[in-house]
């Protein structure tokens, strides 16, 4: 499974919500700050597939480097960050992840140690769209590797989902439900070897 088809579709009609006519875009500082911010957060998710497929589950996130996607069933793919690997386990098998560099993956945008979009060279579009700040990120050195497309709301600044385009225009959709923030988790929750030995893979 493709990380970029995990983790994002133009179906986003739920996170745009009317606005006055002389809203601005969120400036990208502010939207830096925030995500350097936010060291922990945890929140349900709805996602939308490119062939219209739906899928729930949780997030977790644990700045810098750290996260989980936990699907539900049926789906009950996993994908866990962590020490600069993203591993996509397929909830079906036991085959080993799937693994990817995360500077390599759209998820790199949250989870670097160091956020400045301002004079980020990913950033390519930066618009407001009904009172949502959209953020559209392409790594140029990794251009066929698709991009991303970030969806914040303001009043409060937050995160609301994303939309991610894989390598050859598939589209997925992800909308976050309220996002908890400061809790704890234990390193546990994504290590990749750990989940490797629960599942007995090698």
């Amino acid at each position: 499974m493709n990380i970029l088809a995990l983790l994002s579709p133009l179906a986003f009609a739920p996170l745009f919500w009317a606005a006055p006519l002389s809203a601005a875009e969120v400036p990208l500082g502010q939207i830096s700050a925030y995500l350097q911010d936010l060291v922990t957060a945890e929140a349900p998710f709805d996602q939308v597939n490119a062939d219209g497929s739906t899928s729930t589950g949780k997030i977790i996130l644990k700045r810098p480097g750290f996260a989980r996607f936990e699907y539900a069933k049926p789906d009950k793919t996993l994908v866990l960050a962590s020490q600069g690997i993203v591993a996509v386990f397929d909830g079906k098998t036991n085959a080993p992840p799937q693994t990817y560099q995360l500077q390599q993956t759209p998820l790199n945008l949250i989870l670097g140690r160091n956020i400045d979009l301002e004079s980020s060279r990913m950033v390519v579009d930066h618009t407001e769209f009904q009172g949502d700040t959209h953020v559209l990120a392409q790594d140029p050195a990794h251009a066929d590797m698709g991009s991303i497309e970030l969806i914040f709301g303001d009043s409060p600044l937050r995160l609301k989902g994303w939309i991610t385009t894989d390598e050859v225009g598939n589209q997925t959709s992800l909308t976050l439900g309220t996002l908890a923030t400061g809790q704890s988790f234990s390193p546990n929750l994504f290590s990749i070897d750990q989940e490797k030995a629960r599942r007995g893979i090698n």
